[in-house]
């Protein structure tokens, strides 16, 4: 052989290793990527179903511990307060030491947290669980979409993304059913066993598994504890102030945690301007359409969660259906939500944000404003149709304005994307409820004191221009998806295996 043959000969070999170095890698990307993807919708999925859960429960957890109604509320409050104030935080956590890293120990932490809440002797010790179990949920929510922008590209993050807001969905409609059947038959506190073990298994799982993530091309990002503290202080007296409106009304109390929070927004927004390294970076909220899809998904959120509790008390008080009936009749409402998912992600492919998301908020204020005309003659097709509609708009919505937000993200900034995703979501609700029941009451006080129902006739004349003003709020978040991009963003970007 001679020495020209013996050359060719020799990188023949060397490309044949490469080409199979490079197809084994293919194939454990595509293995880490699905593993990746069965992490991030099993850990939404948990969360999701401890929430929905939590609600049946609620009663038999008050007679058995001899807790007081106020107490109970911050089983939920004090949840809701702790992973919305350090959701943003967590995840520049995420950004820095790795999504896959807190996904872990967040999951790991959340089943330890309601193991205790099973095992709890007192109301006292549920809360501080409860506000435990809020922190670990924060760390392991935003890690949930970082864990899919890493590992995803960008043209490739509908569908997941899709498949985790159908899951959500599932757990909300699933969540009420399972938990009430578990309490009946084993007791309140076999609820809380119910994420254990899932919540166990993705989280080793999720040590094992190396995360592909885009190579970093910058020094790590840093942690801006001051604008944390700021941002958590603001999100916290905000949060309280929202979730205590419907119960107590707008006492001075209430009002003296909206000027807390608006001062303490404002400096965070004073620091974040002149940090060096600041918690928000400007850069993420000027990419394409980012801050846009934060503002719909609160307007939507707001609207659908407002629509969800005017139409809850027209269901019970006015029609007087129980809370089973009252669950199959807003059943469509969750149905069109696992159903609309994964179509969204289609529609987004073809059409891009801004058509999908005006198309959806559009399709959103329709079922609202069917909701909005209902009387007490009104029977199981017209209240159907009106939740239809809610449902396939505000699933559509989920999926579209997510995955811009997580897609034009930058790739160092996808935990903070994903924690300003999910405080929008925390947030917007609260927004909604607050309006609803500040309007219901302005419209029709109620009678024999706080807390008290709404009389029928009262509520029937409130309940039309209350869901008006969130068809209202729908509609301007159809004019602010205009702002959005036409097309999918679709940068290359380079994707290291194992990078975590």
């Amino acid at each position: 052989m001679g020495a020209s043959e013996a050359w060719t000969t020799e990188g023949s070999a060397t490309k044949a290793s490469a080409s199979k170095r490079s197809a084994a890698e293919g194939r454990t990307t595509r293995v880490q990527r699905r593993l990746t993807l069965a992490c991030s919708v099993l850990g939404a999925m948990v969360v999701a179903l401890d929430g929905t859960a939590l609600t049946v429960v609620q009663p038999a957890l008050q007679r058995d511990l001899d807790a007081s109604f106020a107490q109970v509320q911050w089983t939920s409050t004090g949840y809701l307060i702790a992973v919305a104030s350090l959701l943003v935080f967590a995840g520049r956590l995420g950004d820095r030491y790795g999504h896959g890293r807190l996904f872990a120990v967040g999951t790991l932490g959340f089943a330890a947290a309601s193991a205790g809440v099973g095992l709890a002797p007192g109301v006292g010790w549920v809360i501080a669980l409860r506000v435990a179990q809020g922190v670990f949920g924060a760390l392991l929510q935003p890690a949930t979409l970082g864990m899919l922008r890493a590992a995803f590209p960008p043209d490739r993050l509908g569908m997941p993304i899709a498949l985790r807001m159908s899951a959500i969905g599932l757990a909300a409609a699933t969540g009420p059913l399972v938990g009430g059947a578990l309490a009946t038959q084993l007791g309140w506190r076999s609820v809380f066993f119910l994420s254990v073990v899932p919540a166990v298994v993705i989280g080793v799982l999720a040590l094992v598994v190396r995360v592909p993530a885009a190579r970093r091309e910058a020094p790590a990002p840093g942690l801006d504890l001051a604008g944390a503290g700021l941002l958590a202080v603001t999100l916290a007296c905000l949060v309280h102030t929202l979730v205590t409106v419907p119960e107590r009304g707008w006492t001075t109390a209430a009002a003296a945690g909206i000027a807390v929070a608006a001062l303490a927004g404002g400096a965070f927004v004073r620091h974040e301007r002149r940090a060096a390294s600041p918690l928000v970076p400007p850069r993420l909220l000027r990419s394409a359409g980012v801050g846009a899809a934060l503002g719909i998904l609160v307007a939507a959120s707001a609207a659908m969660f407002g629509a969800l509790f005017v139409s809850t008390y027209f269901l019970q008080d006015v029609l007087g259906l129980d809370p089973l009936d009252c669950a199959l009749r807003a059943l469509p409402l969750a149905v069109m939500m696992v159903v609309s998912a994964p179509l969204a992600a289609v529609v987004l492919r073809g059409q891009g944000p801004r058509r999908t998301i005006t198309a959806a908020m559009t399709v959103l204020a329709a079922g609202i404003l069917a909701l909005s005309r209902l009387d007490a003659a009104s029977g199981p097709v017209a209240t159907g149709a009106g939740f239809l509609l809610v449902g396939a708009g505000f699933g559509t919505v989920m999926v579209a304005a997510t995955a811009v937000v997580v897609r034009h993200a930058p790739v160092a900034d996808a935990g903070v994307a994903g924690g300003l995703q999910q405080t929008a979501m925390n947030v917007g609700p609260t927004v909604g409820i607050a309006a609803a029941t500040t309007l219901m009451t302005a419209l029709a006080p109620r009678t024999g004191g706080r807390g008290s129902l709404w009389p029928d006739s009262a509520f029937l004349s409130a309940m039309p221009p209350t869901l008006m003003t969130l068809t209202a709020v729908a509609a301007l978040g159809a004019v602010a998806a205009t702002r959005l991009p036409r097309r999918n963003a679709t940068r290359p970007e380079r994707v290291t295996p194992g990078a975590e």
